[in-house]
């Protein structure tokens, strides 16, 4: 089938402009909806370790995680609560900055650490252990505050 010249040269317009009307999204670029703030406390063998966390408890907010952040202070960090105990594995996609991860058990005590997981890389980072939660950190802030597998992290989805 032919279309006569005529015909597209007036529709090659229109169709721009639709194409330019319609709204630009892209769930890489588009801002994410604000989390939840609370206080965490890790507890080591050096005291008392203050944090306000972003809390990750839903499908979509556990998947986008720390993903395009250009930076976390070293008071700052997300909290990853699965509801449920379960070995799970992180990785670092679409991640720019190092992370530690550390994954904590039901009880609050911090199973392992996964200490400046690299930008980017998507080899899966697994927690050998069922875990209620992961929290990620700036890379190297959990050996600036000496946190080990056993010290306790204080954050209301943990008992007292």
């Amino acid at each position: 089938m032919t279309i006569p010249v005529r015909r597209t040269a007036l529709s090659l317009p229109f169709i721009l402009a639709l194409i330019l009307a319609l709204p630009v999204t892209s769930t890489a670029t588009s801002a994410p909806a604000p989390l939840r703030i609370a206080p965490l406390d890790i507890v080591t063998d050096r005291g008392d370790f203050h944090f306000r966390v972003e809390v990750a408890d839903t499908a979509a907010s556990r998947e986008r995680g720390l993903m395009y952040r250009k930076s976390l202070a070293a008071d700052r960090g997300m909290i990853f609560d699965f509801k449920t105990s379960q070995v799970v594995a992180f990785w670092m996609k679409n991640t720019l900055i190092p992370l530690d991860m550390l994954f904590i058990g039901a009880d609050g005590r911090i199973v392992s650490i996964a200490r400046n997981a690299r930008p980017m890389d998507e080899t899966a980072v697994p927690s050998g252990a069922p875990v209620l939660a992961v929290l990620e950190l700036r890379g190297g802030r959990a050996a600036e505050i000496d946190a080990e597998p056993g010290d306790r992290v204080r954050e209301a989805i943990f008992p007292r």
